[in-house]
């Protein structure tokens, strides 16, 4: 599945939601939480704000008692993806000089960049993990659909999420025929061509599952509408979590207009 983390990671309960007091807040209310916490916190700029703010969203996960290190793992591979982003600003913004490596300044101008964009960066991934990353995807493309997000865009989405595990098991049986083959990768004419061949007929598969695929969805009568499976109702819990969200929220805009 297209989760952060697996069902079993997350501790789904029987009926796929997420365990908790936060499976049962409104899907809708944690995706506007989630997209309104990421516009507030990267129009910020303020150190402290954007600490508050990285505070906010360890809190929230915290709160929501998913499994700490499997999070905490994933927010690594994030902040390693940009790590040399962030090593490198010392050294390439202007300004009053800390030490010289190699002839070049590090200045404090430069840290406190590369500390603003990694604040940055982490609250906004952990609050996306926490509110978003761990939504079933059929949960999350009722609840964008009922955002009034186009319909075509939703359906491309969940089936975008329904089809790469499909797409990659094809690979991985196409890759063990090869191995079975004899065939050994490198970097010569023979490799080129074959995963030539493979990709080719991965897409030929492909185009073959999908017109399986549409027959089947035709016969069942779909006719590109996409029905909910859920009555949302907003319930006190609902109020709760939107208070508390616009609290957070305003005190972060606030904390950023005084300092």
């Amino acid at each position: 599945m297209a989760q952060v983390l697996s069902p079993q990671q997350v501790a789904l309960d029987p009926e796929g939601r997420l365990s908790g007091w936060l499976g049962d807040v409104d899907p809708r209310l944690r995706i506007l939480a989630a997209s309104l916490f990421a516009l507030v916190v990267v129009a910020c700029a303020s150190l402290p704000v954007l600490a508050l703010a990285f505070g906010l969203s360890l809190a929230l996960l915290l709160g929501s008692r998913l499994p700490l290190g499997r999070m905490l793992k994933r927010m690594a591979a994030m902040d390693g993806f940009i790590l040399f982003t962030l090593a490198i600003l010392p050294f390439s913004v202007p300004g009053d000089a800390i030490f010289t490596l190699w002839g070049f300044d590090a200045t404090w101008q430069g840290v406190a960049l590369a500390v603003e964009i990694a604040l940055t960066a982490n609250a906004v991934v952990l609050a996306l993990l926490v509110l978003v990353g761990t939504m079933e995807p059929v949960v999350l493309g009722h609840a964008l659909y009922a955002l009034r997000m186009p319909a075509g865009l939703v359906q491309l989405m969940m089936f975008s999420i329904r089809y790469i595990d499909v797409l990659r098991a094809e690979y991985l049986r196409l890759r063990v025929a090869m191995k079975v083959r004899g065939f050994r990768p490198g970097t010569n004419r023979h490799t080129y061509r074959s995963m030539g061949y493979l990709v080719g007929m991965m897409l030929v598969r492909a185009v073959e599952r999908s017109e399986r695929i549409m027959d089947a969805m035709k016969c069942r009568g779909f006719t590109g509408q996409i029905h909910l499976h859920r009555d949302y109702r907003l319930r006190g819990l609902d109020a709760v979590f939107a208070g508390g969200s616009v609290l957070a929220m305003s005190l972060l805009v606030g904390m950023e207009l005084v300092l």
